[in-house]
């Protein structure tokens, strides 16, 4: 909105050109949203509380988190608004992947609302059953599937896949696109939403990864600075840098109300926006393989869950302590504070890995 009121008027007031710079409406994007996340987190929380719109904990989980039972959850609705003000506030509302970005966010937020719903309405932690959600999250992404391939069909867009370390082979998936972006989507939702089991461990994760797509958005924007990098430059995802600035600042900032002890839960309607939010800018980049290495702590923690599931129904037999891998740790000796850090400092260890890899094509 900004973008476009004032940036028209830059021929009465030079000053107004600055709005032209993606680089200066994304710094300001990123402290509108951690101004917002700031101002109306404390209210948020006193609702969420007078409503008793409480966590429960699973009886099976570790002992040590029956402390938290009762705690406000369905805080992801501040990184959404947070998120979604200054994004229409500082980006150019004439580009269609803005749209589609902050489309998918909501969508995947409102599965995880209904998630969350159901549990506080039921009082126990069992929301939506795992066929339904994976049911809604298919719909979503085929969707947005459908609506990229639309763009690829009138030259807005492209269906070829990136491949790290092989810049030159870059295969077309045409019409079996959507059916990839329905796996990368719900991959990254489920994902994020298995790392949220600690207070900060999720939202201060997220950060990193958010932090190192908006370099990445920035890049595949720019067309010198693509082809100095060797990825692929999408005209017009440069705009997206902003979203992934506003992203980036609502997240710090509802880490300040989630950091241990947590005065506020994201819930299922925060990890499952915000998985869906980041599997959507990575298809929109041109950088899905990439992601699971950005996002490494996410599938590690996916796939702790799957290998404990798959043993114990063909064995008998766990692997880990308990899974997600977090709680392995923690029930391993750890305190909840510093498997949070420590797992931080392996998605920064990733996020480094990632980005180590654009000169290695």
């Amino acid at each position: 909105m900004f973008y476009y009121l004032l940036y028209s008027l830059r021929d009465e007031l030079g000053a107004f050109n600055v709005f032209r710079y993606i680089t200066f409406r994304t710094a300001m994007a990123a402290l509108t949203a951690l101004l917002v996340s700031l101002l109306l987190g404390p209210g948020l929380i006193a609702r969420l509380r007078q409503a008793q719109i409480g966590q429960s904990i699973r009886e099976e989980g570790p002992k040590s988190h029956q402390v938290k039972s009762g705690t406000p959850t369905m805080g992801g609705l501040l990184i959404i608004i947070a998120a979604a003000i200054p994004t229409l506030l500082w980006a150019d509302l004439r580009n269609p992947f803005v749209w589609i970005a902050v489309g998918a966010t909501v969508s995947f937020g409102a599965i995880g609302f209904a998630d969350d719903y159901l549990k506080i309405s039921h009082r126990r932690n069992l929301g939506l059953s795992a066929r339904t959600k994976l049911a809604l999250q298919v719909v979503v992404a085929l969707l947005l599937g459908g609506v990229l391939l639309w763009l690829a069909e009138v030259k807005l867009f492209t269906t070829t896949l990136t491949l790290p370390f092989l810049k030159h082979i870059t295969p077309d998936l045409a019409w079996a696109f959507p059916v990839f972006v329905v796996l990368v989507l719900a991959g990254a939702s489920n994902a994020v939403n298995l790392t949220d089991g600690l207070d900060g461990l999720a939202i201060g994760s997220l950060l990193v990864a958010w932090t190192t797509f908006t370099i990445l958005t920035y890049a595949a924007g720019n067309a010198i600075v693509a082809e100095y990098l060797g990825i692929a430059n999408v005209k017009g995802v440069g705009e997206l840098t902003v979203f992934c600035g506003a992203v980036m600042g609502a997240s710090l900032g509802f880490l300040w109300f989630n950091c241990h002890p947590a005065e506020v839960f994201m819930g299922d309607v925060g990890s499952m926006a915000m998985g869906g939010a980041l599997g959507t800018i990575a298809v929109l980049i041109k950088q899905e393989i990439l992601l699971v290495l950005v996002g490494g702590l996410f599938v590690l923690e996916a796939v702790s869950v799957i290998l404990q599931v798959t043993s114990f129904k063909l064995r008998g037999k766990r692997i880990f302590r308990m899974s997600p891998l977090h709680h392995h740790f923690e029930l391993g000796g750890w305190s909840e504070t510093k498997v949070v850090i420590r797992f931080w400092i392996m998605a920064i260890i990733f996020a480094l890995l990632s980005l180590a890899t654009l000169k290695l094509r």
